[in-house]
């Protein structure tokens, strides 16, 4: 079954650190936008690109600056096209200062079944360095209203390794995260790129990063905290209560298949990968025209998917079947790769258990190291 991933670029201020496909709301343009995206699915479904799809995840930018209505039509409009089922897990990513009890009760009504909430942190001095809009007591109020307005599958997400973050100040968002009771949890370390006005704001006010010791400590002891609270580690940076994996993410581990729509979307459907031109009002225009929205075009070999599917299932703390996958592509995994994962094997770092091959959560923290043996 296919999963659809809906983008939309629009944000009401752009965080210091974002490097993700975006700009400031116009609404001119929303509307434009939506218009354009109703049109790039049905066209996928005339085009024969359609299937099965039991997933949508609405993402950005912040989605929730959307009108329920066009969410509405927007899932509808997916339904007609993909044959959507009746139990498909349907995302919203939600900023908090964007959501009241009765918008998120609307967006409900829509269609929508999971809501992901951008909460980053729950102390306020943090969220201002990172030019966040909402307060701590905002992030709780809105998880609240979210479960007032019949949400039973909340996720939030959160970042360790800010700015001027000890360990102490991290494990005090940890755990009231875990006061607010969410249902699944995603923990990112921070990057700093390049070109994000953050890192200038960093060097003006002396700000840095705790040292690499410390950003250990923060993953491994909240992965303990939040497993002793119910949560289970499903993927490096995810955990979730019994039930409340996200559906949609796991078809990026398991060497599944997507259809991204709207501009800058990615897309991974019959060993050909593509992305959408990044600007927003570029993909209006290319609708409009009826010319190829599609930017970068590229069919993968079958190496390429191996490695990719190797890659992203390591990424799960179920690991990957050795077996199953070789199968799948032909291909005596242990045979081409063990010589070189020997050794993360003697460091502790992977465990081999009959055909299953996984990281250690110690082995999780070099993870880019291991998987580039794939690559």
């Amino acid at each position: 079954m296919l999963g659809l991933y809906i983008h939309v670029p629009f944000c009401a201020a752009i965080c210091n650190y974002c490097n993700f496909n975006r700009g400031v709301f116009d609404a001119d343009l929303k509307a434009r936008y939506v218009d354009a995206l109703l049109t790039e699915i049905d066209r996928a479904g005339q085009a024969g690109r359609a299937g099965g799809a039991d997933t949508i995840y609405f993402g950005g930018g912040t989605p929730s600056l959307l009108e329920p209505g066009e969410v509405g039509a927007i899932v509808a409009a997916c339904a007609r096209a993909f044959a959507l089922g009746a139990d498909s897990e349907i995302t919203l990513e939600a900023n908090p200062e964007t959501v009241t009890r009765d918008r998120l009760a609307a967006f409900r009504a829509e269609g929508v079944t999971r809501l992901s909430v951008g909460v980053q942190s729950f102390r306020d001095d943090e969220l201002r360095r990172l030019s966040r809009l909402h307060t701590a007591a905002r992030a709780r109020a809105a998880v609240g209203e979210a479960r007032a307005a019949g949400f039973d599958n909340v996720s939030i997400d959160l970042m360790m390794w800010l700015p001027g973050q000890s360990v102490a100040d991290w494990l005090a968002s940890v755990d009231d995260a875990v006061s607010v009771d969410p249902d699944h949890l995603s923990l990112y370390l921070l990057e700093v790129y390049p070109n994000a006005p953050l890192r200038e704001e960093m060097a003006r006010a002396r700000w840095s990063q705790a040292p690499d010791e410390d950003a250990e400590a923060m993953y491994l002891t909240a992965m303990e905290r939040l497993e002793a609270a119910g949560y289970r580690q499903y993927e490096i940076s995810n955990v979730a209560k019994a039930g409340r994996r996200s559906r949609h993410n796991l078809k990026y581990w398991t060497d599944g298949e997507w259809l991204g729509l709207g501009c800058g979307a990615h897309s991974t459907q019959g060993g050909v990968r593509w992305k959408n031109v990044s600007a927003p009002g570029d993909y209006v225009r290319r609708i409009a025209s009826r010319s190829d929205i599609r930017d970068e075009v590229r069919s993968m070999s079958a190496d390429e998917r191996l490695g990719d599917a190797l890659f992203t299932g390591l990424r799960l703390t179920d690991g990957i079947d050795l077996a199953a996958l070789g199968g799948r592509y032909g291909v005596d995994l242990w045979a081409r790769y063990g010589g070189e994962l020997d050794r993360y094997l003697e460091a502790g770092c992977l465990i081999r258990e009959g055909p299953r091959l996984r990281l250690t959560r110690r082995g999780m923290l070099l993870a880019h190291e291991v998987m580039a043996v794939f690559v």
